[in-house]
Order: structure tokens, then sequence, then C-alpha cells
């Protein structure tokens, strides 16, 4: 992988395993410094030892902090404006919960999915966009889903569905808002990974969860179509690295490869 962020600094959410850990460890080999941030330290230690142990140049800082916590989110934001720039945000933390039917899920469960899924990606966008516009450079990817594309093909996942949705809006809006500025902002679907998440769905309850929506996880997994994290991530690498990278509000797909 061709070493184009040579002197950028890069904060990785949900960096701890899978898609976050896969893109930290190709954003470390392309020359960048990298934060990584996610709520499991041993989960982020793990990573910075491998990104270590490959990527001699790039220096590894490790932040523990869950993002859904006003009072964390909000000291992580100031430790990150009294530091040095960032240069590129990859927002990658999720979760898929709640599950089920969309009568059985309260009105605080689906506050804690927008917590995640939407309110902490637009407040780090907000905090660190304007410092991104000054220095004329910078990069925002917005890790989403393929559900937003078809709603209706994850019956018993509403809230993610409407999450996701709403990181996508959210995304194109700011996009058109700092189009000029060399900041751009981009969402990345990652496809059907196999990841920790996919695992989690497949080993519930059919009862809690619906039978349709995990029956459908468990035959994409043995059918073999799901792809890796490194897959995924090389994805959205060739985006980031190549021409695509300094185009802006565009919805890249894995299907949409591009090698970096």
């Amino acid at each position: 992988m061709r070493a184009g962020f040579v002197g950028k600094t890069a904060l990785i959410t949900g960096a701890g395993r899978g898609i976050g850990a896969a893109i930290a460890g190709g954003l470390a080999r392309a020359g960048a410094d990298v934060i990584l941030l996610a709520r499991t330290a041993d989960q982020l230690d793990e990573t910075a030892n491998a990104i270590r142990a490959s990527s001699s140049r790039a220096e590894v800082r490790v932040v523990t902090a869950d993002l859904t916590d006003d009072a964390q989110r909000a000291k992580v934001i100031a430790d990150l404006l009294s530091g040095g720039p960032i240069d590129v945000l990859i927002n990658n933390a999720a979760t898929v919960e709640p599950l089920g039917a969309s009568a059985t899920i309260s009105p605080n469960q689906l506050r804690q999915a927008f917590e995640i899924n939407v309110i902490a990606p637009v407040a780090l966008s907000a905090a660190l966009a304007p410092r991104m516009a000054k220095a004329g450079w910078a990069r925002i990817v917005n890790v989403s889903s393929s559900v937003v594309g078809h709603p209706s093909s994850m019956i018993g996942g509403n809230a993610y569905a409407a999450t996701k949705a709403a990181l996508e809006a959210h995304s194109l809006n700011l996009a058109a808002e700092l189009d000029g500025t060399g900041v751009t902002v981009n969402v990345y679907r990652p496809g059907g990974v196999d990841t920790a998440m996919q695992g989690w769905i497949r080993s519930q309850d059919p009862q809690r969860i619906g039978a349709g929506l995990r029956d459908r996880f468990v035959t994409r997994y043995h059918s073999g179509a799901l792809i890796t994290p490194q897959e995924s991530a090389n994805a959205l690498l060739g985006h980031l690295l190549g021409p695509d990278g300094g185009r802006t509000g565009a919805i890249w797909d894995f299907g949409d490869t591009v090698t970096a």
C-alpha cells in the first residue's frame, strides 16, 4: 500500500476490532499516525500492538472512552482539540442493537442507538471540522451500511436502519456545507463482513430478534458470502488514498472496489 498519508494523523473510532482495527492498520501502513478510540482497553491494546509490529514508522495513541456518555465524549473532544491536528476522521463505531419487533423497542433503547450511531460521529465531526477547514485539508468518512439502500431487507433491525440512514443524510449535508474548504466528507458501506457483530446476531435467540433476521445472518455466513474485515478495509482505503479521496459527498460501496 502506498504511503499517501505520511505526516497525517488519523482518528478511528471502533478501532478495537473488526473493520475499525483493519482500517487503522491500513492507514498506519499508508504513513499516518493513528489514534485508536473504543470502549474496550484490551482490544485497543491488541490493535495498537499489531500496528506497532507491522508499521514501525507510525505513532499509535490509544483512547478508551464510551462515546455514548456525554461526559466522556466531551472529554475526548476537549483532549483532541488541545492536541495536534486531526487530518483524517473515520467514524466507524456502531451498534446493531436494539433488535426485534419495533413495538418491543423502548425509547431509551432507541436513544442509545442514536447516541453511538449518529450523535457521536456528528459531535466529533462538528468539533474537528472548523480546525480541519482552517488547515485546508482533511478527510472524514462515516461508515454506514447497505441496509440504507434497502431498509425493508432487515426486518427486526429498524433502529439500525434508521440510524444509518440518518448518518448518511448528515454526511451528505455536511459535505455540502464544507465544500470548497479542502475537507471532504464521504460515506462507506462496507458490505457483508464477518465481524463480531455478525457473530453475535447469529448467536441470538430467534424469539427475541426474530427468526427471519437471525436466519438471514446464519444463511449468509454458511453460504460463504461474507468478506473479511481486511478486505472491506482495503476497499475503503482504495477510495480514500485514490482520486475519490479528493471528492466529497459520495457514497462508496464495497462493490465499487478500488485498489489502494
